[in-house]
């Protein structure tokens, strides 16, 4: 997936990609890994995140194992809209946080000629789609499905299994308080 560019008097093409999984399967390791190698094309990048994920930092986009890359932390999903200028790529971070808004943006960006790269959870904590996720399936061009490893049984991980008993939809933890789990596993555990 490559960014052409448009020939004389044509207009850009844009699409919607979506990266996919439960925690701790590389979805935002994967996100850096396409914005970054847009930017070494000398494509003009622009990353946003929802500003309520402080986890690893305020501003950046940062994965679990600490790679990072700078974005704009924003409160609606109407605000990508008002921050994006001359751009070619367009990627966004944590999309479940995000009002059902993000659908219409990702598709306007996307009709503009932009390249948009969303990275989300598409299940929450009781394996229900999370948020705008099933919609932003729906409207994407690509959509890549990664996994984890389940901690317990080794094979891949695609649920997301909330160790605390707190029954918000939107809880911010890592390690302490998820663990990535395969369905057997994650049935066995919200038996006990």
């Amino acid at each position: 997936m490559f960014l052409e560019q448009p020939k004389k008097g044509e207009p850009k093409k844009g699409w919607i990609e979506v990266i996919a999984g439960s925690m701790f399967s590389g979805k935002t390791e994967e996100l850096i890994r396409r914005l970054r190698r847009a930017e070494f094309a000398k494509q003009k990048v622009e990353i946003f995140k929802p500003a309520i994920d402080t986890r690893y930092d305020a501003e950046d986009v940062v994965s679990h194992n600490a790679t990072s890359i700078r974005s704009t932390p924003v409160t609606s999903s109407q605000n990508i809209l008002l921050l994006t200028g001359e751009v070619d790529v367009v990627g966004i971070d944590e999309a479940q946080f995000f009002d059902n808004g993000i659908i219409e943006v990702c598709i306007k960006l996307a009709d503009q000629g932009i390249r948009v790269v969303v990275a989300g959870l598409d299940m929450d904590f009781l394996g229900r789609p999370f948020g705008p996720m099933p919609a932003l399936f729906a409207v994407a061009e690509y959509v890549t499905k990664v996994h984890a490893v389940c901690v317990h049984c080794g094979d891949l991980a695609q649920f997301s299994y909330r160790q605390s008993e707190d029954n918000a939809v939107v809880v911010l933890g890592e390690k302490d308080i998820y663990k990535p789990l395969c369905r057997r596993c994650y049935n066995e555990e919200t038996k006990k």
